[in-house]
């Protein structure tokens, strides 16, 4: 996490590969638990305008969380942080996701789908966002 420009705004650093394995029989506790943890820390560090930035690379599949929790995510967070949000990015997008994405399109508001925005390396990330705040696990770098 780290902010940009001249006032608070907040970059949120969201790397998949740390989530739990969906094969743990607490899957939808944890997952659920994990959401109000994100949604209550955006309130709290969203002052401004913010970006999400979401680290998919080095995330095999069953890590990545679920459509109907990222659906669950979307409805849930309040209309302040859904229109401060100015971007989401997706680094190292796999095939799946796109899909997903491509897929969910048209269920999800037209000025939520012109912020997402899909980055292929870390050098186009760097050449976006300011990386001195930003921390990429090593994992991910490789």
């Amino acid at each position: 996490t780290g902010y940009y420009g001249d006032g608070l705004n907040a970059i949120i650093v969201f790397a998949a590969c740390f989530l739990p394995d969906s094969s743990r029989t607490d899957y939808n506790y944890v997952m659920e638990n994990l959401f109000l943890y994100v949604i209550s820390t955006l309130e709290l560090m969203v002052a401004e305008d913010y970006m999400i930035v979401y680290l998919n690379g080095a995330t095999p599949r069953r890590r990545m969380p679920g459509l109907g929790w990222m659906k669950k995510c979307y409805q849930m967070i309040d209309r302040r942080l859904r229109k401060n949000l100015k971007s989401f990015i997706i680094v190292h997008p796999s095939w799946f996701i796109r899909t997903i994405l491509a897929v969910t399109r048209p269920f999800i508001s037209s000025k939520f789908s012109s912020k997402i925005q899909y980055i292929n390396t870390l050098a186009e990330l760097r050449e976006m966002i300011p990386m001195e705040y930003v921390h990429i696990p090593d994992s991910i770098v490789k």
